[in-house]
């Protein structure tokens, strides 16, 4: 039987809320569907209760815009929490990113989309996220979200992310990276750092093919 959003994002927060240092993702529920559907499917469908893009939480891009999560609807979406001043991993997350990117076919590539979504949401502004954007060279394809604490800690429960501030300023955190369907709902996770892409882009072409995206 399938865990429902909201019921496991109040287990998760809890089981978060006890987080005492990096440590592996929690495991996922059973809400990993197989397919995205057609754009003209997905758009007409209800989200379900596995979807992310059910939360109602607000977030500010990087050009200052506001959306929610499900403005992402329509398309496969790669996601990581990230920190704009993070010293070691997160630029080998967004690398291995960029990897992924590259490694899609490239009729795909402008088809998939890839979020960074910021676990220091006091100091990664939009105006922060925009400089972190050009300093990285990240295309249109590519969204940069700042959201309030209490957004951060519920979509980072569900993501499976664990994440703790440091005397230093810098965090110590889960390193995933998050394959969503075009209804926004978790089809598998890259775990680690300098991961080999092929699994990823292989689950990113079978959502495609399965649903006939692919011609």
């Amino acid at each position: 039987m399938k865990t429902p959003l909201y019921i496991f994002s109040a287990v998760s927060l809890l089981a978060l809320a006890c987080f005492a240092g990096p440590s592996s993702p929690q495991k996922l529920p059973a809400c990993c569907a197989k397919d995205s559907g057609s754009l003209a499917e997905t758009n007409a469908l209800a989200l379900t209760d596995e979807s992310l893009y059910q939360l109602e939480s607000r977030w500010a891009t990087d050009a200052g815009q506001a959306m929610q999560l499900a403005d992402l609807r329509g398309k496969p979406q790669l996601v990581t929490m990230f920190f704009a001043s993070c010293n070691y991993a997160c630029p080998i997350l967004v690398s291995d990113l960029k990897r992924i990117e590259q490694a899609l076919p490239a009729e795909l590539r402008s088809k998939v989309g890839f979020t960074l979504i910021s676990i220091d949401p006091e100091r990664d502004t939009p105006e922060a996220l925009k400089k972190y954007r050009g300093a990285h060279h990240l295309g249109q394809n590519w969204t940069l979200l700042n959201g309030n604490s209490d957004d951060v800690l519920e979509l980072a429960a569900l993501l499976g992310v664990k994440f703790k501030k440091e005397d230093s300023g810098q965090f110590a955190h889960s390193n995933i990276i998050t394959l969503l369907n075009a209804k926004g709902e978790i089809v598998m996770q890259q775990i680690g750092l300098n991961r080999d892409p092929a699994e990823t882009v292989a689950a990113v072409r079978k959502l495609f093919l399965d649903s006939s995206h692919l011609k």
